[in-house]
Order: C-alpha cells, then structure tokens, then sequence
C-alpha cells in the first residue's frame, strides 16, 4: 500500500534552471518522470486535452507512472456539478487513454458551492467504479455526516488539504485509500513547507491505504523540494514511497552515466 507522492502539473516557467537543468520544454515530462513516479495534471481543468494527448502522455512517462486528473472545471466550476452525465463521459473518453497509468479523478469544487448531496450523488453515480473518485469540498456546508455517508457510499475519498500548515477541512478516512493536496506552506523562502508541518501530515496518514499525495506549492519549485522531504519523512515511518529523486541526484547521476543535457 504505497504512497505515491509528486507534484500537481509539471510545466511551471521557474522550475526551467532548477529542475529541469535547461532541458526543452518538450522533454520537460520525461525529465520530471526521472524524478517522480506520480503527477497530478491539473493542466485538464482549465482546458479538457484530447484522448491523444493522454495517450501520448502514456506513452512518454516510465512504466510505474500514475497520472492523477482534475476533473475540467467545466464539471465542476461551470455546471457546478448539475447535469453531469456527458460531462463525466467526455472526461472519461480522454483520460482513459492513460490506460493503467490513470490514477485518481479530483473533482475540486468551487469555494462558493454550497453543500447539494443530490447533485453529488449523481455526479459519483456517472464514474465507473473501477475509477478512483477524491472529492475536495472548499465551502463550510459539505461538512456533515449526510456528505461524509455519502463520500463513504461511494468509496470516494474526502480530499484531505493543507494550507499554511493547517488543514482546510475534516480529517474523514471515507475510502480505504487517500488523497492530500499541499497548497501553501508558512516556512521560509514563501511556500515552502517545514519538515515538522511534513512530518504532522506523515503521522496523520498513518498506516492508511495507498495514499496520493501532491504538492501545489509550485513557485520557486517549492513542490519539488517538499515532495522529496515528504517521501523521505514517510520512509522513515516505516512507509512504502513511490519512486522521488531529487532534481540534484538526478542530474548527478545523468553525468556520471555520461548523459549530458541538451543545450536547447
């Protein structure tokens, strides 16, 4: 039951010298798959890419890579969950085409939706049940026992997040697996994330299920450094951790094999 940990999305303009080591955009995602074995695409929610895309995306990342999808803010933001079977469909189409490399769909709903149980039951009803669903809630009404039953129903997981070291909802465990999302941390440079506010939300998982576990706090490459602490401090818990290397190790390890980097 591992604990796949990376970042959510990968093309982020300052992590060019610091992660990527001038590499090309283009061998961006395979750079980044030399460092995780999990991302969280966040790029579907503003624009939903087509099946080959995701097929493509398949095709260039290792073979222990699972990709975690936000669901289009279509769905989300847009219908606000409200007549949801074509949505979910569409969303579907495409993102099967990760074929066993699909990882959980996060259906992030908007700060202003107020808590509708029967517009989320409907929504979780479209999803095959083979797919894992994580719901992430940002209005104060979700949070009764009739949305936690539900989330339970349905074996969606209650997104667990964090915000300047404090978590931004109730610590439900409705699925035998979790989903935690990182998205500010309080340390120094800004947002970074310390290792005793890492290790709090280590102990918080606990001997859960697979656990996915995403970091938000992308500028500076904050992400990157944090991902690596993480799995490093799950490690030590006795935890079994996806694959993580630093974008140091990595680029240690391409010369020593002789492996220089593109001068593009």
């Amino acid at each position: 039951m591992p604990v796949f940990v990376g970042t959510s999305g990968w093309q982020y303009a300052d992590w060019r010298d610091v992660v990527y080591h001038g590499a090309p955009q283009r061998l961006w995602l395979e750079r980044y798959g030399e460092l995780f074995a999990t991302v969280e695409n966040n790029n579907a929610f503003y624009r939903l890419p087509k099946r080959e895309t995701f097929e493509a995306w398949r095709e260039r990342t290792p073979g222990d890579f699972v990709m975690a999808v936000k669901a289009s803010r279509f769905l989300t933001h847009i219908k606000r969950l409200k007549d949801p079977e074509e949505p979910v469909r569409r969303l579907m189409g495409v993102a099967e085409g990760l074929g066993p490399k699909l990882g959980p769909i996060l259906l992030q709903l908007p700060p202003t939706l107020q808590a509708d149980a029967g517009r989320l039951r409907d929504c979780l009803g479209r999803f095959p049940r083979t797919v894992r669903v994580a719901v992430e809630p940002r209005h104060a009404s979700w949070w009764t026992e009739e949305i936690r039953d539900l989330l339970a129903e349905f074996g969606a997981a209650l997104c667990w997040a964090d915000r300047c070291g404090r978590p931004t909802s109730p610590l439900w465990r409705t699925a035998d697996w979790a989903y935690l999302r990182f998205h500010e941390g309080s340390a120094h440079p800004w947002p970074t994330y310390g290792r005793q506010a890492l290790g709090s939300w280590v102990d918080r998982l606990g001997d859960a299920g697979d656990a996915y576990v995403y970091f938000n706090n992308d500028p500076g490459a904050a992400a990157v450094r944090n991902a690596v602490t993480f799995a490093e401090l799950a490690e030590a818990a006795g935890r079994e951790v996806s694959r993580v290397r630093s974008p140091e190790r990595a680029e240690a390890a391409g010369r020593e094999a002789g492996c220089g980097r593109p001068n593009e």
